[in-house]
């Protein structure tokens, strides 16, 4: 598979945070750092594509003194080098509302993500949620099976359903994927996804790793990702995204 992807020309990256960019203790090495920034100097678009919110991305953006596009909530957003919103997909009340039934059924544990903030323990009442902008919801389901059924509900109701861990399901829009916003931000820069190497670890980073030139999944990601990609580099806690860089693009 490896000669698929001699010679590409990688004008752009773009880094999962969780699992990938991010080691176990939500740091970014001093290795990575290295390497980013020698990419960086070569022209290279640096591009965080994460489930995140724009609130617990830009700090690291700004550490890594990032310039370019950020793809935040699973491609819900995308903003430009300056903090300025470009695009937001946002799900239905009802769609909100169903998901909670569903969570309540199930007793699973939960989060979601409004254009002001994440919730975990806390929610909105349900009469209020109508008052909010909602961006993503997510299960977090020890037990397979109710995983399972949940997933073909979702799925049933026409929503976008993938993870970023073995155990929960992420919820956003139908046909919104980190891949679609990642195109979206080829064509304002004025390459195509021919030029892109992408890089993650969980479902929710399949798409862009597929449509990428170069799709990297990490040492440490799940199987299926695993199977998807062009190839694999080490773990998140062994400067996985460093050794990709400087082996494909550097």
């Amino acid at each position: 598979m490896t000669e698929r992807i001699q010679n590409r020309d990688i004008r752009l990256i773009a880094l999962d945070m969780d699992g990938t960019l991010l080691n176990s203790k939500e740091e970014i090495s001093e290795e990575n750092k290295r390497v980013i920034a020698r990419a960086k100097e070569n022209g290279i678009h640096i591009v965080l594509s994460t489930g995140r919110n724009f609130a617990t991305v830009h700090e690291f953006a700004e550490d890594l003194e990032l310039n370019s596009f950020l793809v935040t909530v699973n491609g819900g957003e995308i903003w430009d080098s300056s903090g300025n919103l470009l695009e937001r997909n946002l799900l239905q009340v009802e769609q909100i509302k169903m998901m909670w039934d569903l969570k309540n059924l199930h007793n699973t544990k939960f989060w979601a993500i409004t254009v002001d903030k994440v919730y975990r323990d806390e929610f909105p009442d349900e009469n209020t949620f109508a008052d909010y902008e909602w961006l993503k919801f997510g299960f977090d389901v020890e037990d397979d099976n109710a995983r399972k059924i949940i997933m073909e509900e979702l799925e049933k109701n026409k929503l976008q359903v993938t993870n970023s861990s073995p155990t929960n399901l992420e919820v956003n829009p139908y046909g919104i994927s980190k891949a679609k916003a990642l195109e979206k931000v080829c064509e304002r820069i004025g390459i195509t996804m021919e030029n892109v190497m992408a890089m993650g670890d969980s479902m929710n980073d399949i798409a862009m790793i597929k449509s990428a030139g170069i799709g990297i999944a990490m040492g440490n990601a799940q199987a299926i990702v695993k199977e998807a990609a062009d190839w694999i580099t080490d773990t998140n806690d062994n400067d996985g995204v460093a050794k990709a860089i400087q082996r494909w693009v550097l």
